[in-house]
């Protein structure tokens, strides 16, 4: 197959887009909490769904990965595990440095390690990147990403000092930077995991590109394995939550006790792409102030729930559809995939009003931002485009 990197770009947008957008059906799932939506769309996003359209789209799925040795599978699920750690700690950086700062420093820290280290491991870096004009193209496009990342963290930044005082304190109730930085870069670190699994997973596209799965689809069978590693960390820490928070219940009862009326009210969620709300600790009634039960619509939360797994597994599918159009330097989709996934959070973010009365020089940096992040993408691409025409030198 002859790679395509415009059309390898375009997928990795749909991917972003679907990452981007995963956690809006979560924003209307009624009377759960978070613990509990969490693990019932996390069941689609890295078990149900990874393994139906795996069974659809490739050949011989489980045969494959029976024939893969058990070295290769094992890093898959590694890393897949050390990745779901990055996820759960990304609440811990939200929580000391707040949402703008914290956000900024975990995914550039990611991008940067998620990209750059799979082919610095391969001993690839200098002989093929370093010294090719594509190479250092690409390497231009991670550096122009990093910058618009940078600027959508500084806009936040300005937009949170525009809320009264009150608010301010709200958003970040226990800052400590020391603590902070130790935390984002553990997350920044371990989200980049998930690029490691992928590389590791080249075995596995071998396999099943010799049982007949077309090129399109070769990554596929990775993400399953990956994603069992995923599960098995959310699973234990949603579970220990359930258990501590006495939630267990949630998954069956239609009904439950009502709060009182000042709890009825929407509680702001701080979701992001990498991970669910950046707290997950329910907050429970005294039993004395509770006088009657509320409706649950169970079928409904399921329902949403399904739908935003089923969206968040989607930025994955595309993902490695995406890999595929790359060429040799496919490492770089990384890079793209992150500033998307930047791209697409912040303009939902504004069509859900979330920057209403942010102020104009927090909109024109995020509107700088995000020109940036999307002409990295594009740098990056022709840097791909640049390998396919030419040879090393």
């Amino acid at each position: 197959m002859i790679p395509n990197p415009a059309l390898g770009v375009v997928f990795h947008w749909l991917g972003g887009l679907a990452s981007g957008s995963f956690y809006v059906p979560y924003r209307v799932v009624k009377r759960w909490s978070w613990e509990t939506y969490w693990l019932v769309g996390g069941l689609f996003s890295w078990i149900i769904a990874p393994w139906i359209i795996g069974f659809l789209l490739t050949k011989n799925l489980a045969s494959v990965l029976s024939a893969v040795p058990a070295k290769n599978l094992f890093w898959c699920y590694f890393f897949g595990l050390l990745w779901g750690v990055g996820g759960l700690t990304f609440g811990l950086t939200m929580r000391y440095l707040g949402l703008s700062l914290g956000m900024a420093i975990v995914l550039g820290l990611c991008a940067t390690f998620g990209t750059l280290m799979p082919p610095i491991f391969s001993g690839e870096f200098v002989s093929h990147i370093l010294h090719t004009s594509s190479g250092q193209v690409i390497l231009a496009g991670i550096g122009v990403c990093l910058l618009g990342i940078a600027i959508v963290g500084l806009a936040g930044i300005y937009k949170e000092r525009a809320m009264p005082p009150e608010a301010q304190k709200q958003v970040i109730k226990e800052f400590d930077l020391r603590k902070g930085l130790l935390v984002a870069t553990l997350s920044g670190v371990m989200s980049a995991c998930f690029a490691y699994g992928l590389a590791a997973g080249d075995p596995i596209r071998s396999l099943t590109l010799r049982a007949g799965t077309p090129p399109l689809w070769q990554g596929l069978p990775v993400l399953v394995v990956i994603l069992i590693g995923g599960f098995t960390t959310n699973f234990i820490w949603t579970v220990l939550l359930n258990i501590r928070n006495r939630t267990g219940h949630e998954y069956l009862s239609s009904e439950i006790p009502a709060p009182p009326s000042d709890l009825h009210a929407p509680q702001p969620i701080e979701e992001t792409a990498l991970s669910g709300p950046a707290t997950s600790v329910l907050t429970h009634t005294p039993a004395a102030l509770i006088r009657e039960t509320v409706h649950v619509p169970l079928l409904r939360n399921y329902f949403l729930c399904a739908l935003a797994g089923v969206t968040w597994y989607m930025q994955f599918f595309f993902y490695t559809m995406g890999e595929t159009q790359m060429g040799r330097f496919k490492f770089s989709s990384w890079t793209i995939h992150m500033a998307s996934i930047i791209i697409f959070s912040s303009l939902w973010g504004i069509g859900l009003k979330e920057w209403k009365g942010a102020g104009r020089p927090a909109i024109r940096l995020l509107g700088l931002g995000l020109a940036v992040l999307i002409g990295s993408t594009i740098v990056v691409g022709y840097g791909n485009y640049l390998a396919t025409v030419s040879t090393p030198h």
